[in-house]
């Protein structure tokens, strides 16, 4: 049995829950990619399974420390599973909604450092940086160096 299976068979035996049926599928699903996603993406994928079930589940995978639950200035949050998965922050792409993970030891000792100096004990942080991932820059690059929307500039003027 994969760890993250008996981890969640655990957690819900403690609180006197099954790992029923659907939310064996919904496991299954959600660690068979590394990717975020969102909830209505998985409901999507899933036929079968409820609004209902899948957000509860989500929301015990959650409370077992599987999942991590995030909102990237997005009114829907995306999830991510973390076990076995090291602390790391997040680059958010604004035009396609890209999230590219990271690590920096170097940000890392700064921030404990910056800890250490106020007398402050923490206990986690999350980083996310907004911006555009290379495709996009190029993509703006090239709508806004088009010899067609330089003549409708001109034109304009």
């Amino acid at each position: 049995m994969p760890p993250y299976k008996a981890q969640f068979a655990e957690f819900l035996s403690r609180r006197g829950l099954k790992l029923t049926r659907q939310r064996k599928r919904i496991l299954e699903e959600v660690f068979s990619s590394h990717d975020h996603f969102k909830a209505e993406k998985l409901l999507q994928d899933m036929s079968g399974i409820s609004r209902a079930t899948l957000y509860r589940t989500l929301a015990l995978l959650v409370e077992a420390k599987l999942l991590r639950q995030e909102t990237f200035g997005e009114r829907h949050a995306h999830y991510e599973h973390v076990l076995g998965h090291g602390h790391h922050d997040h680059l958010v792409c604004l035009e396609c909604g890209e999230i590219v993970e990271f690590r920096n030891d170097e940000i890392e000792k700064r921030q404990e450092e910056v800890c250490r100096r106020h007398k402050f004990s923490p206990v986690s942080h999350r980083m996310s940086i907004y911006g555009y991932c290379a495709k996009c820059t190029e993509k703006q690059r090239r709508e806004n160096t088009s010899p067609q929307r330089t003549r409708r500039s001109a034109e304009e003027l």
